[in-house]
């Protein structure tokens, strides 16, 4: 792209939640910004596609609350665990604000663009569809080489700061030769499908416990429901095994329905739409580290068993924490050279763990009790005994309050994306 700007004071990889949401605070806090993505958009992931009530505040502050609003499907108030016939229903906390004290569900294909959209207005050069070929250099002073597919180019992007946002399933260049080649049983695989027409109850978030696995169901934008789940590899390949000639997708769906009644109520007189997405293995733990040169966001900073459906969450809360360490609570222009990098990096990853740790033993706790028979009965007779349980499971995995994750205020006003009413409705690839 003959005339493209090349020098910026960051390079953002990834424009999901995380990326965009990093793009558009150090916009509006005078940094020149580079936004690199792969794929276009809209498009859909595999994801459980709930946003807990603790992010709305960020929403707002982002400017697309209203977009949000307009868009989100309806408030969650209840959860409910399913094994087998078996189930138990508890109230979800409500957050500790009074506007909008719920969590919503969104489909990504809409989240994504609209604050994709938003790190524009704040001033973010977007490079799109891009690949990142390499990275070269150390903090203070990289330089990025990256493929532009359309137009067909490749550009040294040069900047003083990188933060990596990437998905799950994406590697940094430097990574790939890394890359995990072992296959383990334990692996876990996604899956991902809409239906129309389903008797899902509106306002409830489902979670499955399975045989080798878990999922969840909810009602999100447009009335779709999103089914989702994770398996073993091990169990994929038994219930694939005694089932040949079956894709993957179609195995999973029929090892759904026949484990557990909800799915096969809710699914009822239901239309597909789309096809099933897959993405895996799944890789829980921290990555990220305080020596670290490059700064690290979502999933690139860590990831989370997805049973409770903390992802989006985690995406857009890191990346706020990130950007009070990076440019202040009020925000500045001024980047930080290498050393101060050094030291904002150790800040930031002491004030993350403290902030999303606890977050990442919950969900494996309760991951691991869902896969296994035997303990998710357990779990199912001391719920039905106290359903608190389910509620407190949900405060302590952070579905209401962000502990002390500051609220962007950046010198800048956010400027507000125009809601559905003002404007055609974002594509929504359902």
């Amino acid at each position: 792209m003959p005339g493209a700007r090349t020098e910026f004071d960051v390079v953002v990889i990834g424009a999901g939640p995380a990326g965009s949401t990093v793009a558009i605070q150090l916009a509006r806090a005078g940094w020149a910004v580079a936004l690199i993505e792969r794929q276009r958009f809209p498009r859909r992931k595999v994801c459980g596609e709930c946003i807990a009530a603790s992010n709305l505040p960020l929403l707002q502050s982002l400017g697309v609350a209203d977009a949000f609003d307009a868009m989100a499907g309806p408030a969650l108030r209840q959860v409910t665990l399913h094994q087998g016939d078996d189930t138990v229903t508890a109230d979800l906390p409500a957050a500790q604000h009074e506007h909008d004290p719920w969590g919503r569900a969104l489909g990504r294909e809409a989240l994504d663009t609209l604050l994709l959209q938003q790190a524009r207005a704040a001033g973010a050069v977007v490079f799109q569809p891009c690949a990142m070929q390499a990275i070269r250099g150390d903090a203070g002073a990289w330089q990025c080489d990256v493929r532009l597919l359309e137009p067909a180019a490749l550009l040294h992007l040069h900047a003083a700061v990188v933060v990596d946002a990437h998905g799950s399933w994406e590697d940094l260049p430097s990574e790939r030769s890394r890359r995990r080649q072992a296959r383990r049983a334990a692996d876990l695989f996604a899956f991902k499908a809409n239906y129309s027409g389903s008797t899902l109850p509106e306002g409830q978030i489902s979670v499955l416990a399975l045989d080798g696995g878990y999922g969840g169901m909810v009602v999100g934008d447009g009335g779709i429901t999103t089914l989702a789940c994770c398996i073993r590899r091990d169990r994929l390949s038994e219930l694939r095994g005694a089932s040949p000639g079956s894709s993957a997708s179609e195995t999973v769906e029929s090892w759904l329905r026949r484990e557990c009644t909800a799915v096969r109520q809710a699914l009822h007189g239901a239309c597909r739409v789309g096809p099933w997405l897959a993405s895996g293995p799944l890789d829980p733990g921290v990555r990220m580290k305080a020596r670290d040169a490059i700064f690290t966001v979502g999933n690139a900073a860590a990831e989370a068993h997805p049973i409770l459906g903390e992802g989006i969450s985690m995406a857009l809360q890191s990346a706020v924490l990130l950007c009070a360490h990076l440019a202040g609570r009020a925000g500045t222009a001024r980047v930080p050279d290498a050393a101060a990098q050094a030291a904002l990096q150790r800040a930031y990853e002491a004030a993350w763990r403290r902030q999303f740790e606890p977050r990442l033993r919950v969900a494996a706790a309760f991951a691991h009790l869902a896969m296994r028979p035997r303990l998710a009965r357990a779990l199912m007779h001391l719920t039905r005994a106290w359903p608190g349980l389910l509620t407190h499971g949900a405060r302590w995995g952070g579905k209401v309050r962000s502990a002390d994750l500051p609220v962007p205020d950046a010198t800048a006003p956010a400027r507000a994306l125009p809601s559905p009413s003002a404007q055609a409705r974002l594509p929504q690839g359902h």
